[in-house]
């Protein structure tokens, strides 16, 4: 008996936490912590109780990612809650479009070059976060580590949309 899953379901590929740590470039430390409190959650499956594994999807890794270099530049945890609840009801496509840009103290979206132009010139963007070159760096990474499909291991060679899609059909 075979269970229905959704689209984002059938080619969902979960990374456990020390594989999303390495390509986030982050600690076990702190994915635990921002786990617990709600900052980045695993999206493909959470902990339920002692001895479960989180599976974090490339999108919740990618969001890591984006959290650890805003931390590094110096933005608040709290202004960082603000743009990753943002960031969430984003799609995915949109996500690889945008640029965040910071002043240290807020967070900005930036949608297109003249949108870029326009905060720089008012003085507020100190530095940039191109939201479509950490995507291509966490392909990357996640390109050389193992995840997990529906309970299988897989390695990084297929875990791209296509390679799942050949899966389901038995190609």
């Amino acid at each position: 008996m075979d269970q229905e899953l959704t689209g984002q379901e059938q080619t969902e590929i979960g990374y456990r936490g020390a594989t999303a740590c390495a390509a986030a470039g982050i600690t076990y430390r702190q994915l635990d912590y921002w786990a617990r409190t709600g900052l980045v959650e695993p999206g493909v499956r959470t902990a339920m109780g002692s001895g479960s594994q989180r599976l974090y999807g490339f999108r919740d890794i990618l969001v890591l990612k984006i959290v650890k270099r805003l931390l590094d530049a110096g933005v608040s945890l709290q202004n960082i809650r603000t743009a990753v609840n943002h960031l969430r009801d984003r799609g995915v496509v949109d996500l690889e479009r945008i640029t965040l840009m910071s002043d240290g103290a807020s967070i900005y979206e930036c949608a297109s070059p003249d949108e870029i132009i326009d905060l720089l010139q008012g003085g507020q963007g100190v530095f940039g976060i191109a939201v479509g070159k950490v995507w291509s760096e966490v392909e990357g990474s996640l390109a050389l580590l193992q995840g997990e499909f529906n309970g299988a291991v897989v390695s990084g060679e297929s875990n791209d949309e296509l390679s799942q899609r050949r899966k389901l059909k038995g190609a």
